[in-house]
């Protein structure tokens, strides 16, 4: 049974950091690529950031690129995220999810709010 567990949400100021972990199982997780998505309040989902299985160029948004950093480690089936300098427009559900050819899998979410 495939299972993704966001955790590492909460809330944050604004310029604060958080990291989000995404712990994988069910499925060989190093030969699966990775994603964190996020859906803020009212908006559709927005891919944020995929990481590859044999490392390679990372695309960001413009939005959070500089601030934010995926990373995986596969000896822990584990995908995190690492947000720098966060935003009030950062505040959302944070969702990982894995691709695995034609399937695809979601965690549950984790909320990030960034508020003074």
């Amino acid at each position: 049974q495939v299972q993704l567990v966001e955790s590492g949400g909460g809330l944050v100021q604004p310029g604060g950091s958080l990291r989000l972990s995404c712990a994988a199982s069910g499925f060989t997780f190093s030969t699966t690529v990775m994603s964190w998505y996020r859906q803020a309040p009212g908006k559709e989902r927005e891919l944020v950031a995929t990481i590859p299985i044999f490392g390679g160029r990372i695309n960001y948004p413009d939005s959070v690129k500089g601030r934010f950093a995926i990373s995986r480690d596969n000896a822990k089936n584990t995908v995190y995220l690492q947000m720098n300098n966060l935003k009030p427009e950062d505040t959302g559900v944070y969702y990982c999810k894995a691709d695995r050819g034609s399937f695809g899998w979601w965690g549950q979410g984790t909320q990030v709010t960034v508020s003074s």
